[in-house]
């Protein structure tokens, strides 16, 4: 990966995706920046997933479910209905058809950074947290103690992010995608 590369992508990501979603898609990329810095990790992959992670996020449900059916990509029961959640899937998948990524860390880090899954490498712990506090994020319950736990803890702040969503998802009476839950339980047990 070379930076030449982060161009091409950051143009593509402006054409493609609405401002909002772009603003919020540089922040990521910023922040998961500054979080490989303080954990030795490649600052290009960090910057590519960033940049990446919600590049099908702006297709449409309909276009998100052809993707995955012509492409023969897996979608449990909940995702079929909540097409929305397939952005994250849809986007690994762009990413290596269309950007030519086929570093496994950076797919994963765009497959598994709505959910995240037991036994994340440090980059894909790195865009799950980035891709929450962002600096555009404004309305996540206790931002400002999970921005500042991700600069001293990863793990912690894994933990703490998986459990305001499932309170928050629980709170809403929305379908609660299984991984969520498994990754919590994995990370709640791994920082024991």
């Amino acid at each position: 990966m070379k930076s030449a590369d982060i161009k091409k992508i950051r143009k593509s990501m402006e054409k493609n995706l609405d401002h909002k979603r772009f603003e919020h898609t540089l922040g990521v990329a910023y922040t998961a920046a500054a979080l490989a810095m303080r954990y030795e990790v490649d600052i290009l992959k960090a910057q590519t997933a960033g940049l990446l992670h919600d590049c099908a996020k702006c297709l449409s449900d309909e276009k998100r479910l052809s993707i995955c059916e012509k492409h023969n990509i897996q979608m449990n029961e909940i995702e079929h209905n909540n097409p929305f959640l397939l952005h994250a899937k849809v986007g690994s998948y762009i990413a290596m058809k269309k950007f030519q990524i086929h570093d496994k860390d950076v797919i994963n880090a765009i497959l598994n950074h709505t959910t995240g899954r037991p036994g994340m490498s440090s980059l894909e712990k790195i865009i799950y947290i980035a891709d929450y506090i962002e600096p555009g994020r404004k309305q996540a319950p206790n931002l400002a103690e999970i921005r500042k736990l991700a600069f001293q803890d990863l793990d912690l702040a894994l933990v703490k992010i998986l459990s305001d969503t499932l309170d928050y998802l629980k709170t809403t009476n929305t379908d609660i995608d299984p991984m969520t839950q498994q990754t919590y339980d994995y990370y709640k047990e791994f920082i024991k």
